[in-house]
């Protein structure tokens, strides 16, 4: 192998790290109120339901 084709070889897999290591970084969790969680468990029980209807 040439001096280029594993400078392009790093280049890549080091390209590929430092992206898997900024969506690591930036992802965060949130918090959600009682109240949203109740409205989500809501939409997930009528969303069940509706599929359930249509079986």
């Amino acid at each position: 192998m040439t001096f280029t084709t594993i400078l392009i070889i790093v280049i890549a897999v080091g390209s590929v790290f430092a992206g898997v290591l900024l969506l690591k970084q930036s992802a965060s969790k949130f918090e959600l109120t009682d109240e949203q969680q109740q409205k989500v468990k809501d939409r997930e029980a009528e969303q069940r339901k509706k599929d359930h209807e249509q079986e």
